[in-house]
Parts: structure tokens; C-alpha cells; sequence
């Protein structure tokens, strides 16, 4: 099949264009980045270099695809950081029309049921809403939970304060998603293409609360006594702006984390259970995490 592949070579498009490849599919890999294009060629895939701003570029990238996995790239520089993601996600909508497919795997996110109160989440919200409009178009929706890849960014605040932590307490449970496994989803649905019309798909490697969190990420790193520490949101914004986020950023992850705190997030995964879990436990990764610590 011809399968397009948007996001570049980021943590889930790559193993699921990997996946693909050897799957013997023709694959063709969105990036905004030409320094890209021998990396996707040397996988066996196709580069398409153009950004995800431009809807006729996407249009021509999508025509005669059998099926296209969609997912709004990070882009820290918006001024309405929600809207911008609707926006993608209306650009994506609009091309996946025109050039007439008729099957999206959608990656989204644990809380899109929000439209708002939930940061860069509750952007996602309208772009499945854009997708879910299409007429003949089926849609399978991904919604995965925390990726564990986000606690590399707490290696700092480990080694420099001794703690991990963020706006919500150790007693809140998280539910956690693997990127390599949200690709094995993906290539699932991408491959077999049973779904119809538009429906959702939670993906969970693990469930642990924060508290169980540290403990486990500080026994791999040879500190057992790692405490998780519950910020107010107005430390947790200042805190995120002295790393060099910008505000809109900071502002919306505050608002992401409020939601998580609250239950609100989780609220209709819950409602969803059970969910399976995928393979990769948190104790697997926590040894990923303890060599980019060593490394830090």
C-alpha cells in the first residue's frame, strides 16, 4: 500500500516508517527539514519536503495514498498555541478531502475530549473535530497517554535539585504511552485498515502514580530516595520560563498539567476501560532514562 507518514523522523514517525518499510508498504515521509531528505531516503522511504502550513503541498503529498497517518509537528513560536494546532489539524483535514483519501490514523491525545482547559490538548480537540467532519473518509484517532520521553526533560531538576515533580501531586495517577509503542498501534491500524467511520483508540504501556514514577526512575539511577514534589502553577510557570520556555508554552503545560491534576484528563480513558496495555513497562524505560542521565 502507499501509506504517507507525516512528522518527520520524530520519536513515533520513524519506527513506525521503519515498521512499514519492512513491511514491504511504499511509504513517503513528510518534513518541513531538506537535511532530512537523504535520512528518509536511506531508510527505503520517500521524502516529501514542504511544510504542514501549506495545504496544497499536502494535498499533492496525500493524492493517491491508500491511508495517511496525521500528526500536528511541535511548534513552540505560536502566539495561540492551541489555535495554531487546529489550524494544522484544519490544513490536514482539507488536504485529506481534496486529494480524496479515504483512511487516517490520527495521533491525538489522552484529554482531547477537552475543548478547553486542557493546553496543546484541547488544540488536538479541534483537529479531530475537523477530521471527524470529513464525508467517506474513516478516521481511527490515537489517543495516548503521557509519552515517558517527557521526563527527560526533568534530568536537569534531578541532578541540580534532587527532586522530580510538576503541578500535580505523587498520588496522581498517570497513565503512560511508550513512542515505540504508539508506532506499533499505529502500524496495526495502518496495515489492516478494519475500522470504519470514525472512532478512537487509547494507547497505554503502563499506569503508575507520579509517586510510583520517581521512585522507580530514582532506583535506576541510584537514587532510591527520589521524592515527587507537587508545584503550585504559578512556581511551575516561572519555573518553565527560566528553562527558556516561552510563555504561551509554559502557560498552556500549566494548564495541561491543572487538567491531569484534576482527573479531567484521564476522565474519559477511564470511562474507556479496560484498556489494554502495550508491552513496554515503566521499568524498561527507566534504563533508558538512566543512561541519558549519565550522560547529562
Amino acid at each position: 500500500m502507499k501509506i504517507i507518514v507525516t512528522g518527520s523522523l520524530g520519536n513515533i514517525s520513524k519506527p513506525l516508517a521503519e515498521k512499514l518499510l519492512a513491511e514491504k508498504h511504499e511509504v513517503t515521509i513528510i518534513s518541513s527539514k531538506a537535511d532530512k531528505k537523504p535520512l528518509i531516503e536511506a531508510m527505503g522511504a520517500k521524502a516529501a519536503i514542504g511544510s504542514v502550513d501549506d495545504v496544497d503541498f499536502l494535498t499533492a503529498t496525500f493524492k493517491d495514498a491508500d491511508a495517511v497517518y496525521t500528526m500536528v509537528p511541535p511548534f513552540f513560536g505560536a502566539s495561540d498555541w492551541k489555535k495554531h494546532i487546529a489550524r494544522i489539524g484544519e490544513n490536514m483535514a482539507t488536504a485529506v478531502k481534496t486529494a480524496g483519501v479515504k483512511y487516517v490514523v490520527n495521533l491525538s491525545s489522552v484529554g482531547a475530549h477537552m475543548p478547553e482547559g486542557c493546553g496543546p490538548v484541547s488544540g488536538l480537540y479541534f483537529t479531530e473535530k475537523a477530521l471527524n467532519a470529513l464525508d467517506g473518509v474513516h478516521v481511527k484517532h490515537l489517543r495516548p497517554g503521557f509519552f515517558y520521553t517527557n521526563f527527560y526533560a526533568n534530568i536537569g531538576m534531578v541532578k541540580h535539585m534532587g527532586i522530580i515533580g510538576s503541578n500535580y501531586g505523587a498520588e496522581t495517577t498517570m497513565m503512560l504511552a511508550d513512542p515505540g509503542d504508539i508506532a506499533a498501534v499505529a502500524v496495526e491500524e495502518l496495515t489492516n485498515l478494519t475500522f470504519t467511520g470514525k472512532s478512537i483508540r487509547y494507547i497505554a504501556s503502563d499506569e503508575r502514580t507520579a509517586g510510583e514514577i520517581a521512585k522507580t526512575l530514582g532506583n535506576a539511577i541510584g537514587k532510591p530516595d527520589l521524592n515527587w514534589v507537587e508545584f503550585g502553577d504559578a512556581d511551575s510557570l516561572a519555573a518553565m520560563q527560566q528553562n527558556g520556555l516561552p510563555e504561551e508554552v509554559a502557560k498552556n503545560y500549566v494548564e495541561m498539567g491543572t487538567a491531569l491534576r484534576s482527573g479531567e484528563m484521564a476522565k474519559e480513558y477511564n470511562a474507556s476501560k479496560p484498556v489494554p496495555l502495550q508491552r513496554t513497562k515503566l521499568e524498561t524505560f527507566a534504563q533508558k532514562f538512566a543512561g541519558a542521565y549519565s550522560k547529562a
